[in-house]
């Protein structure tokens, strides 16, 4: 599963097959009636104004930063469960997918570069000029933009992706999770063998390491599967581009090493749904069967013959295992026709749940108000 294009050139490359709803879709506002959720949820527009809607990262005073695969990276305030101001706080960038929150300062990751932003939040409004924290990682668009969060430990997690679909690259430099200090020093491999990570969080019970992973293309509709997997400690090998989906050799590079010397994922989400950002649930809204699932957006496939993803998926996690994995929102897809493509996950302080969306430029919030 590659979900290496623009969300400009997704939607052109959408066009054909979605114009009839998707015109209509944006003629009349985002359709959330279509959207369906467990009941006692409801869903709601917290903006519709940031183009190309990536990953989140929420700041101290009712601001909200948002990233993207374009060139911009934006500051949302909010009040009342509803953005105020959309503010863009840099452009000109390089893909900078990425941001995560430390001490006050924003970090974003380029390409190959990591930036720091200080005291961020007194500066919204100043277009504040970056420091450069390392450019140490490759400059490589295959699969180069970057998901980064900061860790238990206080270092920066910062994933890089296989260079291609399937091949076997440099494993110092390619398909795996890095980690660094905050002044980018120290830089060491915490994951291996993982093609294409776009999201993962720490279980707030044990501190422990989770990560979704986009599976390769061109073996079919159905293989290989989505990956959640579960690194409780450094230097775990997660397969590629060896093994597939804990158990499917590769044709060209299975002939290497086997399926058996590598970490199986803990729950197969799915081939191709594309899955992106994760978040456990740590707020206090939701029903007290939620706390501590992980819910993970779905980007959808790409070149599958039938589409699948366009969702948020939950997952049920005790004691480093999964217990359930289900579907908790979904309508994005309609029929062979998206008008939406979930990115990544957030919690608001109230407990809701924030879901960007690079295809429409939205944020949604999905909110429990009982049965």
């Amino acid at each position: 599963m590659k979900e290496n294009l623009p969300g400009s050139a997704l939607r052109a490359g959408f066009a054909c097959a979605a114009f009839a709803l998707g015109h209509a879709a944006f003629a009349q506002g985002l359709p959330l009636e279509r959207i369906r959720l467990p009941p006692g949820f409801e869903i709601s527009v917290f903006t519709d104004g940031v183009p190309d809607a990536r990953s989140l990262a929420l700041g101290k005073n009712n601001v909200l930063f948002v990233g993207t695969r374009a060139d911009r990276v934006y500051a949302v305030r909010h009040r009342d469960a509803k953005a105020a101001q959309v503010i863009t706080l840099a452009s000109g960038l390089k893909i900078p997918n990425g941001v995560a929150l430390k001490d006050g300062a924003l970090y974003v990751a380029e390409v190959n570069r990591i930036l720091r932003f200080d005291d961020v939040e007194a500066r919204l409004d100043a277009r504040p000029k970056p420091v450069v924290v390392t450019d140490r990682y490759p400059r490589e668009t295959h699969h180069g933009w970057k998901f980064i969060r900061f860790g238990p430990d206080g270092r920066l997690y910062v994933p890089v992706g296989a260079p291609c679909n399937v091949c076997d690259p440099d494993p110092a430099r390619y398909a795996l999770i890095s980690r660094i200090q905050p002044d980018g020093s120290g830089y060491e491999v915490f994951a291996r063998g993982v093609r294409n990570s776009v999201g993962f969080d720490w279980d707030p019970r044990t501190r422990e390491l989770w990560f979704t992973d986009n599976g390769r293309d061109m073996l079919g509709d159905d293989l290989p599967s989505d990956e959640l997997n579960h690194a409780p400690r450094p230097e775990m090998h997660f397969g590629y581009p060896y093994c597939h989906q804990g158990d499917t050799a590769d044709p060209e590079f299975g002939r290497k090493r086997p399926c058996s010397e590598f970490a199986p994922p803990a729950v197969k989400l799915g081939p191709h749904v594309a899955a992106l950002g994760m978040r456990f649930y740590t707020g206090n809204q939701f029903p007290a069967e939620y706390r501590n699932n992980i819910f993970i957006a779905e980007h959808g496939s790409w070149n599958r013959s039938r589409k699948i993803g366009y969702r948020v998926a939950r997952v049920v996690v005790e004691g480093g295992r999964v217990l359930k994995h289900e579907v908790f929102a979904e309508g994005w897809l309609q029929g062979e026709s998206a008008w939406g493509r979930p990115v990544d996950i957030e919690v608001m302080p109230d407990g809701s749940l924030l879901v960007s969306d690079d295809y429409a430029g939205a944020i949604y919030r999905i909110a429990y108000r009982g049965r």
